[in-house]
């Protein structure tokens, strides 16, 4: 029998209301999980797209204890899935600043993973300015994570945004089945960039991409692209969501990364390997 593996990436507008935010957040996970998906991802910044970049630094908890985690805990369990919870800001060493991080709960509510943002965003125009590193601290380590699911240990690499433009960072989680990206990107770089980079990620990895994006015109009128999507390792797009709140599902299949791997041994081929 084949093996195989539900998955869902949560498309969200989120506001500067963090428990509005949450609720939305229960809402599409429980649509997803009620759609079958095993694995369901939120995007970057889904409790709080708030009003100045500073705000996040407010709803900073210490890992492993805080009321946004303590929520996702119980949507996990609740739901039965496992939740990649796209970004929380958590305690940094900095009282200023917070971590940028994805925690990954498994169906019983307990995180079995956990990625510190590690490239930080910097963009500027006449129009627009972002510079994360203002109020996040960056990551250090790689993050892969293990799920079983219908006789199969799958392997899921853990990044996030901006991470996306380094493909250095994706060959150091080796081969895995799929990469997992939660992302916020702006609607000026994702409108250009954003699909393009996903597609080169699946298909030099030779791995399924799930991206799951914020995508709208935010509270604090910032625009982001949108555009949630899973990718096959050939590159191919399976589904996406142009824009707007709601989610994307589809399967992870063992047969057809075996198959393109095999046909295109691409990754057997490689000749710098850290």
């Amino acid at each position: 029998m084949a093996k195989k593996i539900s998955v869902a990436a949560i498309q969200m507008v989120s506001s500067a209301n963090l428990a509005e935010n949450l609720d939305t957040a229960a809402q599409l996970t429980k649509k997803a999980s009620a759609q079958g998906a095993t694995v369901i991802v939120l995007p970057e910044y889904f409790c709080m797209m708030g009003l100045k970049d500073s705000d996040k630094v407010a709803i900073q908890e210490p890992y492993g204890n805080g009321p946004i985690q303590e929520r996702l805990q119980e949507i996990a369990s609740q739901n039965r899935i496992y939740l990649v919870a796209g970004t929380i800001p958590l305690n940094a060493s900095d009282p200023h600043k917070v971590l940028n991080s994805s925690l990954v709960f498994n169906p019983a509510g307990q995180c079995i993973a956990r990625y510190d943002k590690i490239h930080l965003f910097g963009f500027q125009t006449d129009q627009e300015r972002y510079q994360e590193s203002e109020t996040i601290e960056a990551g250090s380590q790689i993050t892969t994570v293990r799920i079983e699911h219908d006789s199969h240990q799958w392997l899921f690499g853990l990044s996030i945004c901006y991470d996306l433009r380094f493909p250095e960072l994706y060959r150091q989680h080796k081969i895995v089945d799929c990469q997992i990206v939660p992302a916020a990107f702006t609607y000026t770089t994702g409108k250009d960039h954003w699909e393009i980079l996903l597609r080169a990620r699946a298909i030099e990895n030779q791995c399924y991409v799930l991206a799951s994006a914020q995508g709208g015109v935010h509270q604090n009128q910032r625009r982001t692209w949108g555009q949630s999507m899973l990718i096959d390792p050939w590159g191919r797009t399976l589904e996406e969501l142009a824009s707007g709140e709601g989610f994307v599902i589809g399967q992870l299949e063992v047969s057809v990364l075996g198959e393109i791997r095999s046909k295109l041994p691409a990754l057997q081929h490689r000749k710098f390997i850290g």
